[in-house]
């Protein structure tokens, strides 16, 4: 790497403004919490879901914030972890000494833990962002174990929309008829348009694809050396198309011509840790069988599932779920579905104990649907001795009581913004 390329790099990239009308994001205040842990903090997700935005904030919040770097530049592409001496070297002749250091998509540089270690142990405060699950995995396991706190960052959720847009709205402790119908317009505007910040802004669908080849090429196919492309590509539509429902990796090998089930095992894991795919087990107390059990696959975000996924109709059951699944995920739930002789959506484990049942549905009017939601979260709910079990639907609210069981049915929206 050469000196005068990394000193006009940083120079660049000292030119950042804030973007105008950016979103508020709940994480950025707690980061901010964490300002004088000695942690090394880790802010990773799925690229363009705000990351640097968050830490480029945390920078005008700080009262040092010269010692940046933005690995993603393709001026670095040559830069090797042997590089990060002569980085240290150039940063101090631009700014002087300072204790606090910014590095986005850190993980574009192999080996770059030690180096981070180093820093660590020298007393400095770092900050740090990546695009892919790796991070908090292999290198962090080996080098940095009980040296960091991991944030993840998911595209804008549907309360920061409306903190957002409608901010007034959170603090009411009574909702008008205009307000819920307010807030029920944005909500269909996020099953629409999702809650990745730039699409949100303008609605572009380029922007989306562009996004998605830059997950599939950078995070995937270039990172894990991935030679053949298409039964990858033919996976991740296949997902996309069929968000929510049950495969197993012996089909879905069939389907996109892939022979070994290993194969599409690995891709599905390629696929989790770039966060564009989260995959959910059909619960059980064996664990081999858990294994061996079918699994269900969600999205990243619901513009990313119209973008990239095939469907003659709009299956809205299917968006709704994979909302509430993002939620869930969100709040770092341990998530599974239940599948007896009936089905309930999700169900939630917290330590070794069952603790929610969860049905998802667009309505209750239809009796047929409503008698089918009914019964698998009942079935559920007798089978890990739950008194209280919740239907989200896009409208309705009431409660009922069945067979001794209490039912809370509640529109998906007024669950999102209640946590």
């Amino acid at each position: 790497m050469e000196r005068e390329v990394l000193k006009q790099v940083i120079a660049d990239q000292q030119e950042y403004r804030p973007p105008k009308n950016f979103f508020n994001r709940v994480l950025t205040e707690t980061v901010l919490r964490f300002v004088d842990d000695p942690s090394i903090i880790i802010i990773s997700g799925i690229r363009r879901s705000g990351k640097s935005t968050i830490q480029r904030l945390l920078q005008l919040e700080l009262s040092q914030s010269d010692y940046y770097l933005n690995f993603d530049d393709e001026r670095l592409i040559r830069f090797q972890v042997e590089d990060f001496q002569m980085l240290l070297e150039v940063l101090i002749e631009l700014f002087g000494q300072q204790s606090i250091f910014y590095f986005d998509e850190i993980q574009n540089v192999e080996g770059w833990e030690r180096f981070i270690r180093r820093l660590y142990e020298q007393g400095k405060k770092i900050y740090i962002t990546g695009s892919n699950a790796k991070l908090l995995s292999k290198e962090l396991g080996t080098h940095l174990t009980g040296r960091y706190i991991q944030f993840e960052v998911f595209p804008l959720s549907f309360q920061e929309l409306i903190r957002h847009n409608l901010p007034e709205v959170l603090s009411k402790k009574a909702l008008s008829t205009s307000d819920v119908g307010m807030i029920q317009h944005h909500f269909a505007h996020y099953l629409k348009n999702g809650g990745i910040p730039e699409y949100v802004k303008f609605e572009k669908p380029e922007y989306l694809k562009d996004l998605f080849e830059g997950i599939l090429y950078r995070d995937i196919i270039t990172r894990y050396r991935v030679n053949d492309e298409k039964p990858l590509r033919e996976l991740v539509y296949y997902l996309a198309s069929n968000i929510g429902k049950e495969f197993s990796y012996t089909k879905l090998g069939e389907i996109v011509g892939l022979s070994s089930p290993h194969t599409v095992v690995n891709y599905c894991h390629y696929l989790e840790q770039s966060y564009l795919y989260f995959f959910v087990s059909r619960y059980s107390h064996s664990l081999k069988k858990q294994i061996q059990y079918n699994k269900k696959c969600y999205m990243i975000d619901p513009a990313l599932i119209r973008t990239i996924g095939f469907r003659v109709s709009e299956d809205r059951g299917r968006l709704l779920e994979n909302i509430v699944f993002l939620h869930l995920r969100k709040q770092n739930k341990e998530i599974y579905f239940h599948k007896d002789k009936k089905e309930s959506d999700f169900i939630l484990r917290e330590g070794n104990q069952i603790v929610q049942a969860i049905q998802v549905v667009t309505s209750l009017v239809d009796e047929k649907v409503k008698n089918r939601e009914i019964d698998g979260l009942v079935e559920a709910m007798s089978c890990y001795n739950l008194k209280e079990g919740l239907i989200l639907t896009e409208h309705e609210q009431v409660s009922l009581e069945v067979n001794g069981f209490m039912i809370t049915v509640m529109p998906i929206w007024k669950w999102l913004l209640s946590f």
